[in-house]
């Protein structure tokens, strides 16, 4: 499996979609009905976060002419399978003669399986579409809207009656989820001022570059991509590319019975502080589940009782404080006699702002000659100077969200973009994280790549905490080039808040629950989920 995948524009995509399927209808239709299935999978995985399927669920299909309405009623007749109470409407928004071969093919099939509970309109002439659309589905609630109206070949201005059904269905409060296929329509290398509003984007084949714009989240939502072997045989290049599961690898696969802890290295953490206790266990309970296989956390000596009961696999060095309850200069040594042990170092959660600790925070940087991730009251531009100064060779991994990367890059990433972030990257010969919404960015000197696993779940004191903690678990024990390694933590994590979110929805859980997910993530442990065809009680 591909660890991952080129972001494409659309004039690209298409040139490469064309050389691949070279026009045949066998080929054309083998990749509409696979994109279709997942699209369909991928959807009840998502709509498991909301609930999931009612037993008299109804699902809202907006159908242009092009294969993305294929790809959206095959989706729909996967739905349909997997859970037979649902009802479909489908909206033929160019009117159902003009529908393209394969569709109509698409359509039959849908009509054949689903029977009476799938009927079908065009929007009818001569009315005005509000109206229309108001009186034939305005009574309803929609569980679910698909649109499939326009595809990658869009060029603006939206033209009637799409830009109607777009302006309708997106005042619309009585929808539950609303995805996309391929792109919102609306959306293209020149994008309209409107577009069709998605909680999700799924993304078959080929992920565009419009969908990860300055401002495409608005439009898009969350992004999903699903692998059809598009890539098999080669690839275009590109300088953007997004995480794809593959990136796991070997982390659910048997480990070598021969191997002793320390081959699995030995991660440091420093941080933690008695205004701000929590954070730095947060790390340490994801590095704990990281693989790694030992951690020793330097933290407020005053903590350390506690800590240890709640996290007894990590070693605890109680490091002395300062009035304030930070960690002072004077602990310095704890960390000097014991840094050639440490194949890597993370550092800042919890640690505060206070000087001393700051300037504590220097001296360590520069004197850590494993790799260092750089995370929360650490991401200081005195600290940072410090570790490029004195790395040598050892990576350096930064893991901002946005207000912290503009506080170290001194401009925002608003006004500068990925621009200033690959700019940033080469000025401190480093990678950086920088976390969502609506996805996160893994850049280094050279590649810039998209994590699209995690969502709002995330958006909670506590989750980049974890994720440090992951990440340096990785960064202490696995091969690889920083970016990847950063990319496969980022990957992780998110999965597992999407096994979370999916779980127990994204508004009652806490951030410590994504380390019990973790396992889940890998394909071990309880999955989360409905059995197909059966509806939650």
């Amino acid at each position: 499996m591909k660890t991952t995948y080129p972001v494409l524009s659309c004039a690209a995509a298409m040139a490469w979609e064309k050389g691949l399927l070279q026009g045949a209808e066998a080929r054309e239709w083998t990749a509409m009905s696979r994109a279709g299935r997942l699209i369909g999978a991928a959807l009840e995985e998502d709509w498991l976060e909301g609930g999931g399927p009612r037993p008299e669920g109804t699902i809202l299909i907006l159908a242009g002419k092009g294969h993305n309405a294929g790809d959206a009623l095959i989706a729909a007749e996967e739905l349909y399978r997997r859970y037979s109470g649902l009802r479909i409407e489908v909206v033929f928004v160019m009117g159902e003669r003009a529908l393209r071969p394969l569709v109509k093919r698409a359509w039959r099939d849908l009509q054949q399986a689903a029977g009476e509970r799938v009927r079908a309109a065009s929007i009818a002439s001569g009315r005005p579409v509000a109206e229309w659309l108001e009186a034939r589905l305005g009574g309803v609630f929609w569980d679910v809207c698909l649109d499939g109206i326009l595809g990658m070949q869009f060029k603006p201005p939206l033209r009637a009656p799409v830009d109607a059904v777009l302006s309708w269905v997106n005042a619309r409060a009585r929808i539950g989820l609303r995805a996309a296929v391929d792109l919102p329509s609306g959306l293209g290398d020149v994008s309209a001022e409107e577009a069709f509003r998605a909680d999700f984007t799924y993304m078959p084949g080929i992920a565009k570059l419009p969908a990860f714009g300055r401002d495409a989240g608005r439009w898009t939502g969350r992004l999903r991509y699903l692998d059809l072997d598009f890539f098999a045989g080669g690839e275009p290049a590109s300088d953007r590319r997004l995480v794809g599961p593959g990136i796991l690898g070997g982390l659910s696969a048997l480990r070598d019975p021969l191997k002793h802890k320390k081959d699995y290295g030995h991660l440091f953490l420093i941080g933690g502080s008695r205004a701000m206790p929590g954070a730095l266990l947060m790390s340490v309970m994801a590095a704990v589940r990281s693989g790694v296989g030992l951690v020793t956390a330097f933290v407020p000596e005053s903590l350390v009782p506690a800590f240890a009961a709640r996290v007894p696999e990590a070693m605890w060095v109680p490091w002395p404080e300062t009035a304030q309850g930070g960690l002072a200069r004077e602990g310095l040594n704890l960390f000097l006699d014991r840094r050639g042990e440490a194949t890597a170092l993370v550092m800042g959660p919890g640690m505060g702002t206070a000087e001393e600790t700051q300037a504590l925070s220097a001296d360590i940087a520069g004197r850590a000659a494993c790799p260092l991730l750089l995370d929360a009251d650490a991401l200081r531009g005195s600290v940072i100077d410090a570790a490029v100064s004195g790395r040598g060779g050892a990576p350096l991994v930064l893991t901002p969200h946005a207000g912290e990367f503009s506080r170290v890059a001194e401009k925002t990433f608003t006004e500068g973009g990925e621009a200033l972030l690959m700019d940033y990257c080469r000025e401190k010969r480093g990678v950086v994280v920088l976390k969502g919404p609506p996805f996160t960015r893994i850049a280094d000197e050279a590649s810039l790549w998209y994590g699209l696993t995690g969502g709002p779940v995330l958006a909670r004191g506590g989750s980049g905490d974890v994720l440090s903690g992951l990440l340096g678990g990785l960064l202490a024990w696995e091969t690889g080039s920083a970016v990847e390694v950063a990319a496969r933590g980022v990957y992780w994590h998110g999965a597992a808040a999407d096994c979370l979110a999916r779980a127990c929805g994204a508004t009652a859980v806490s951030a410590t629950r994504l380390v019990e997910f973790l396992p889940e993530a890998l394909g071990k442990g309880p999955k989360t989920g409905t059995t197909p065809g059966r509806f939650p009680s």
